[in-house]
C-alpha cells in the first residue's frame, strides 16, 4: 500500500494558537557548480505555453492575506487550500476574507475539515473529512474542484476518496525535483498528469527557500522540456512567524521575476484552470450514530490500545505540564497522568480527539449527556466540554462544577445541558489548572436517559445546575502525540 507524508505541518484546532509540526522535511542536498540552482534566461517564444506555474497557499493562515499586494500587481491568481474547520479560529482567515479571495479572481480548494493525516485514519473517517470541507466550502458560496492532502499523506483508498467526493484532483508534495529532495524526480509534472489524484509539486517553501531557489523551480522546468510546477506556501511574514514562512519581499520579488516571463511561454494559472472541467456534484460522507442506552459512546475508553489511540493532548494558558500514559491504572494497565509545574493560568488535559466520528461521540441537539471519569487528584478539577458543530469545527463550551481533591480513585459525574442546535459531536476531559498531579481513566459518556447506576461508593455527583465556581476553558490547544513524546 503506497503512504505518502511529505511535507505540510501538524493541524491546529479552533480557537488554539498555531501548533507547527514539519513533517519528513528533507535535508537540502549540496549544490556545486553544475547544481539544481539553474541560469535565468528567458524561455524561448512558442506559440503555446510550455512551463505552467501554479501559486498554492496552504491551511488558511491570516498572515497569507500579505501575497495578495503582490499578486494583485503581477496580475496573477493562486489556489488556496482550506480545511474549513479552522476558518474564524485565532490566526486563520475568516469567511469575509475567502470571500474576497473568490472575488478577485483566486480559487478555493479543499484541505479537510481539522487537517488530519488521512492515511493515519479510517476510511470512513477520511470520506467525512474530505466531503464535508467540499460541503462546507460550497455552502459557503465557492466553487470547489480541487484537494491538497494534510501532510501529503495519501493512500490508494485516500485518493479514490477525494475523487468520490467530487474533487477532480488532489496534491502531494515533494515529487519534483529541488535542491531539497527528490534527486532524481522529474523537473516537473505533466499539465495532462497521470494520476489527478497524486499530482507531483515541488516540496514545501520554508524558511531556507531563498529567490534564487523559487527561481530554480521555474528555470528547471523551462530547460528541461517544460511542464507544470507547483508552489506551496505558508506562513507569509516578515519576522520569521514559523519555519515554514516566506517574506513578502522575497515573494514579491519571486513575482516580479516570473512576470515578464509569461511573454515568453512560462504562464501562471490556478489549479483547478489546468485541470478544468465543471464542479461536480457534491457527496456526503458516513454518518455516525449518537449513543442510546446503557452504551458508552467512547472510543478506547481505558487508553488501553495504542499510543493511546483516539486521544489527544489539549490545554492552553501559561504552563508546563508533562503528560504521561502508565500504571498505576483504575482499570486495566494504563492510565493518564498530568504532572503541572509552572502554572500562571490555563489547564491541561488529554481528552478525546477532535475529529468527526472515529473517535469524537456524536451527539444529539436537545438531549443531555453524563459525563463520568475516575481520578485521583491533588488538587480540584472539573470536566471542560468542546463542541462539534454541523461543519465540523471544535469549540469550548462549557464546565462542570469542581470536584474536590481525591488521593484515591474517585469516580466524577456531571450530567451536561441539553446540546445545542448546530452542533453534533462532544469532547471532555478532567482538567488540571494548578501546579500538581491528576491522573484519569475509564472514561464514560451516556445519553443521560440510559446512563447506567453508579457504584454504591467512591463517586462524586455535580447537578447540571449546581451553583459552583467555574474555571473558563478558555480556547484549546492541542499537543499531538509524536514519536518523541511520553505518550505510548
Amino acid at each position: 500500500m503506497r503512504v505518502r507524508t511529505r511535507g505540510d505541518r501538524s493541524p491546529r484546532p479552533l480557537g488554539a494558537p498555531a501548533v507547527r509540526r514539519c513533517l519528513a522535511v528533507v535535508a537540502a542536498i549540496a549544490i556545486g557548480a553544475g547544481g539544481l540552482i539553474a541560469a535565468e534566461p528567458a524561455p524561448p517564444a512558442d506559440a503555446a505555453p510550455r512551463t505552467i506555474v501554479s501559486l498554492t497557499f496552504d491551511d488558511a493562515d491570516a498572515n497569507q492575506l500579505q501575497a495578495l499586494p503582490a499578486l494583485r500587481a503581477n496580475g496573477m491568481k493562486a489556489t488556496f487550500y482550506v480545511p474549513s474547520g479552522f476558518i474564524g479560529a485565532a490566526s486563520h482567515m475568516t469567511r469575509a476574507d475567502l470571500t474576497s479571495l473568490k472575488d478577485a479572481g483566486h480559487e478555493i480548494g479543499g484541505h479537510t475539515v481539522n487537517h488530519p493525516d488521512l492515511a493515519q485514519v479510517s476510511v470512513d473517517e477520511a470520506k467525512r473529512q474530505i466531503c464535508t470541507d467540499r460541503r462546507n466550502l460550497t455552502a459557503w458560496g465557492f466553487t470547489v474542484r480541487t484537494f491538497a492532502y494534510p501532510f501529503a499523506s495519501s493512500t490508494p483508498d485516500v485518493e479514490q476518496a477525494a475523487a468520490a467526493c467530487g474533487y477532480s484532483s488532489a496534491r502531494l508534495l515533494g515529487d519534483i525535483r529541488s535542491r531539497f529532495g527528490c534527486a532524481d524526480c522529474p523537473y516537473a509534472e505533466s499539465t495532462r498528469p497521470a494520476d489527478p489524484f497524486a499530482l507531483r509539486a515541488l516540496d514545501q517553501v520554508d524558511a531556507t527557500w531563498t529567490l534564487d531557489d523559487l527561481k530554480a523551480g521555474v528555470t528547471n522546468a523551462e530547460r528541461n522540456g517544460g511542464g507544470w510546477v507547483q508552489f506551496t506556501f505558508h506562513d507569509v511574514c516578515a519576522d520569521a512567524c514559523s519555519d515554514l514562512a516566506v517574506t513578502p519581499r522575497v515573494f514579491s520579488q519571486f513575482l516580479a521575476w516570473l512576470r515578464p516571463r509569461q511573454a515568453s511561454g512560462t504562464i501562471v494559472r490556478t489549479i483547478g484552470d489546468v485541470i478544468g472541467g465543471t464542479a461536480r456534484p457534491l457527496v456526503a460522507g458516513p454518518v455516525v450514530a449518537a449513543p442510546t442506552g446503557s452504551t458508552n459512546g467512547i472510543v478506547n475508553p481505558s487508553r488501553e490500545v495504542g499510543a493511546p489511540d483516539c486521544w489527544m493532548r489539549g490545554g492552553y494558558g501559561a504552563n508546563s505540564p508533562t503528560f504521561h500514559t502508565g500504571p498505576p491504572a483504575h482499570s486495566g494497565a494504563i492510565a493518564s497522568g498530568i504532572t503541572m509545574n509552572g502554572y500562571v493560568d490555563g489547564d491541561a488535559k488529554l481528552l478525546p480527539q477532535f475529529d468527526l466520528g472515529q473517535c469524537a461521540p456524536t451527539v444529539t441537539p436537545g438531549r443531555t449527556y453524563t459525563l463520568r471519569e475516575w481520578y485521583v487528584s491533588s488538587g480540584v478539577t472539573q470536566f471542560a466540554v468542546y463542541l462539534r458543530s454541523t461543519s465540523g469545527a471544535w469549540t469550548y463550551w462549557t464546565s462542570s462544577p469542581w470536584f474536590g481533591a481525591a488521593p484515591g480513585w474517585t469516580q466524577a459525574d456531571w450530567t451536561t445541558p441539553p446540546i445545542p442546535m448546530g452542533y453534533n459531536g462532544i469532547s471532555f476531559a478532567l482538567t488540571i489548572f494548578a501546579d500538581g498531579s491528576l491522573r484519569t481513566d475509564d472514561l464514560q459518556l451516556y445519553d443521560s436517559a440510559g446512563a447506567p447506576p453508579l457504584p454504591v461508593a467512591g463517586t462524586v455527583t455535580r447537578s447540571s445546575g449546581s451553583p459552583a465556581v467555574v474555571q473558563p476553558a478558555g480556547p484549546v490547544e492541542l499537543f499531538r502525540p509524536t514519536e518523541s513524546t511520553e505518550l505510548g
